[in-house]
């Protein structure tokens, strides 16, 4: 097995790499073993407020900068994290346990939001709109909006971070990111390479804490931060709106999901497999958009689930540096009670057990938060597991008949996230992805994100987007500009 790092890191505030006021630091620890793998300061109020202000300082001079500049920054630092992968990689999986092939997968994705937003930075248009008199012209700019919060989970510690980074950069805007204290070493390792690729001090600017109500009220209460963008679960995306009222901040929120996955039973069987383990298992189940309610058609609903066990009991289960492994340990014992009460309560409400099931504790599991991958045949309404996000390695098997029962059954949550099915009808493929109340549907596919796609949900996963060409819109005011009198003496 590669060994975890040991690395002790600092914060960024305006070009240094400092301790925190005071000197107070946290232990970042291997959720397989519950080792030390590094350390971080931990940031104090003063601390937030110094990259507020920083950010504040260096964001004249990065608005001005022109944006051929900034993209040429944006893709040296993706260059920069593809030559250090198996640096960012393996902190990636000592802090978080992600298999170590999925971290390196992590990353290249990271650098895409980079790539693809320094693109974009070139393409920042205005436009001349049509006068409604002859005298006066209609001028749109589109603008940085400012000095940008950026508040990242520790589920995807390096792509969450970027995607929001990689446009708040393009559009001229300075930030201060606030990583998830699970995984904050991953994050330290990313910015330095947008440090290293030329980027002015202050642009980005990184705060670590273990207090992350003193960071989230420090950044709302100060009006020169315009725009705060949240990746995390609903509940707190709810009292980051009601934070942001005194101020009329802007939120960008990506928030929970609890995606369903269809499988009819026209659909290439083989293909819906693998596209549902790609959905549910990646990361061990922790993803936002992974397949949450398998909902599978009568007619093929037995030999579904007899190939999806087939593949599920081969998965390796280990810590994520060791070879091999595909299934790594959840973030901490709280994941694993969490899976493992859904687990039992579908059990106790009718459901049958496929495979996996338990905890694991024994031998090279016996420190970490291990749960074996798990699939539940006869899933109803009734259990917990319907309603709410497992964020862990559980697929929960339901049966439908008619499309209409499917697409009622799929659209029964609060959440609008990503949706999944598999047909090789045609016509059923438009009409269900047209009907699916959600932000990202796959249409014969289990994974769904891309730099170049944008991703966001509706209902009470959230609004905006990130990616795509309207990722940049998030980070961006648009002035009107009326000139009279153009042309008269």
């Amino acid at each position: 097995m590669a060994t975890t790092i040991n690395l002790d890191e600092h914060l960024l505030i305006g070009g240094s790499w400092i301790d925190a006021t005071g000197g107070a630091r946290f232990d970042v620890t291997d959720p397989a073993t519950g080792n030390k793998v590094g350390s971080m300061p931990n940031g104090t109020e003063a601390d937030v407020q110094a990259a507020i202000d920083a950010a504040a300082a260096a964001l004249p001079g990065w608005r001005a900068t022109p944006a051929i500049q900034r993209a040429r920054i944006l893709r040296k630092a993706a260059d920069l994290m593809r030559e250090r992968a198996d640096e960012i990689a393996t902190a990636m999986t000592s802090e978080q346990g992600k298999a170590l092939a999925e971290a390196k997968g992590e990353v290249e994705y990271a650098a895409s939001f980079f790539e693809w937003f320094a693109g974009e930075a070139e393409r920042i248009y205005g436009e001349i709109a049509p006068p409604m008199n002859t005298n006066n012209r209609v001028l749109v700019l589109r603008q940085p909006v400012g000095v940008v919060a950026a508040i990242t989970p520790w589920n995807f510690p390096a792509a969450m971070m970027t995607r929001k980074l990689g446009p708040a950069m393009a559009a001229g805007c300075t930030s201060v990111v606030k990583p998830a204290s699970a995984t904050p070493l991953t994050a330290a390792l990313v910015l330095r390479c947008i440090e290293d690729a030329g980027a002015p001090a202050g642009v980005v600017n990184l705060v670590t804490s273990r207090d992350a109500g003193m960071v989230a009220k420090t950044i709302f209460s100060d009006a020169r931060v315009r725009k705060i963008s949240f990746t995390g679960s609903t509940e707190i995306g709810k009292d980051l709106i009601r934070a942001s009222a005194d101020q009329v901040k802007r939120l960008s929120l990506e928030l929970g999901g609890h995606a369903p996955y269809i499988i009819f039973d026209d659909a290439d069987l083989d293909e819906a497999v693998e596209g549902l383990i790609a959905s549910k298992y990646r990361n061990a189940g922790q993803t936002c958009v992974c397949a949450n309610r398998a909902f599978v058609q009568r007619g093929v609903y037995d030999a579904f689930r007899d190939k999806l066990k087939a593949k599920v009991e081969v998965m390796k289960v280990g810590h994520g540096l060791a070879e091999g492994t595909v299934i790594g340990p959840l973030i901490d014992s709280r994941a694993v009670d969490k899976a493992d009460e859904h687990v039992q309560d579908a059990i106790a409400k009718g459901a049958t057990l496929v495979t996996g099931g338990q905890r694991l504790t024994e031998g090279e599991f016996a420190k970490g938060a291990f749960y074996a991958p798990t699939i539940l045949d006869g899933v109803t309404r009734e259990m917990d597991i319907f309603y709410e996000e497992t964020f862990g390695p559980v697929a929960g098997l339901t049966v439908f008949d008619t499309e209409d029962e499917v697409i009622e059954l799929a659209n029964d949550s609060i959440y609008g996230l990503a949706s999944y099915f598999h047909t090789k009808d045609y016509a059923r493929l438009m009409r269900v992805a047209e009907r699916l109340e959600y932000g990202i549907v796959g249409a014969n596919a289990g994974i769904i994100s891309a730099a170049n796609a944008p991703f966001g949900g509706v209902k009470q996963s959230g609004y905006g987007r990130e990616g795509g060409s309207v990722g940049i819109d998030e980070y961006l005011d648009v002035k009107y500009v009326l000139m009279g009198a153009v042309g008269t003496v």
